[in-house]
């Protein structure tokens, strides 16, 4: 039988996290894994955490898994709704199908030496990587002081970007939205104006954001009934300087709050979830496309 303890840690969520797996055999070896990913959430390093944990181990033996991780375990042992995190989640299934896997929850922090040892690689994951000095931030001086990014000598280029987030609901809000039925009115309507107008307006509401001519503001809504909720995605394009990437997030986080607002007399326990960016292109550091 092998045992193994997975655990996730994050800097921030979304923000820098860490996975970290221990993996003892039936003779008492241990092997110890980890790793870090940028711009994730505590949620993707627990699930990452497992699916590296099982991707090192022999697929023939018996498997106890452990992990403090309540979304983990009781997504896969009492089919908690898996309303984000489709791609790992999807990972995960293939690893565990037709294996002998026996899933267990253990407290955090409590004293148990491989659980702790499990978050400490995960956390140790981060730390690698949070050495940051001003010198590496664009908008900090040498002395420390903000500045604005001086672009006059950069090359105009044609800048695109796409950024998208959801607002998670319950189904029967959902279905209101989409009769219309909504005592506010158009919901679809007002979140699309008030995610150009963000947009538009995002030198105002980020201090050190550059006066940029957008050439293209498009907020797009679309029904997700396997939320059950709504996906927002803002596109922004400009030919100009600097990347577009924020205005595309002031769009989509203004555009989620507005329809939160449209809906939370009905549903308080609506949420948004997982803004951020899908794609950007342009300028000096080209193309990024996420997986």
């Amino acid at each position: 039988m092998i045992t193994i303890y997975t655990d996730g840690a994050c800097s921030g969520n979304p923000g820098l996290g860490g996975w970290g797996a221990v993996i003892i055999k039936e003779n008492g070896e241990e092997s110890y894994f980890s790793g870090f990913q940028e711009d994730t959430t505590n949620n993707r390093m627990e699930i990452q955490a497992v699916i590296e944990g099982l991707e090192n181990s022999n697929p023939d033996e018996e498997i106890r898994i452990f992990s403090d991780s309540t979304y983990v375990i009781n997504t896969l042992t009492k089919n908690w709704k898996r309303n984000a995190n489709h791609d790992l989640w999807s990972k995960l299934d293939n690893l565990v199908r037709g294996r002998n896997i026996k899933w267990n929850w253990v407290k955090g922090h409590s004293g148990d030496k491989y659980n702790d040892l499990a978050d400490e690689l995960a956390v140790k994951a981060v730390d690698s990587k949070k050495k940051v000095t001003p010198n590496n931030l664009t908008h900090i001086d040498d002395s420390g002081k903000l500045k604005m990014v001086d672009v006059s000598e950069k090359e105009i280029s044609e800048r695109l970007a796409v950024v998208q987030g959801f607002v998670v609901m319950q189904k029967e809000t959902l279905e209101i939205i989409k009769q219309g039925d909504l005592d506010k009115g158009d919901i679809i309507t007002l979140a699309r104006t008030a995610g150009i107008t963000a947009a538009k307006s995002t030198p105002t509401l980020i201090p050190l954001c550059h006066t940029i001519p957008l050439s293209e503001i498009k907020v797009e809504i679309e029904f997700e009934d396997n939320l059950p909720g709504l996906k927002v995605t803002c596109t922004t394009r400009a030919e100009w300087k600097t990347g577009v990437e924020i205005e595309a997030f002031n769009g989509v986080s203004i555009a989620c709050v507005t329809i939160y607002d449209m809906c939370k007399a009905i549903d308080r326990s609506a949420y948004i979830s997982d803004i951020k960016l899908i794609k950007k292109s342009g300028g000096k550091s080209g193309l990024f496309e996420r997986e």
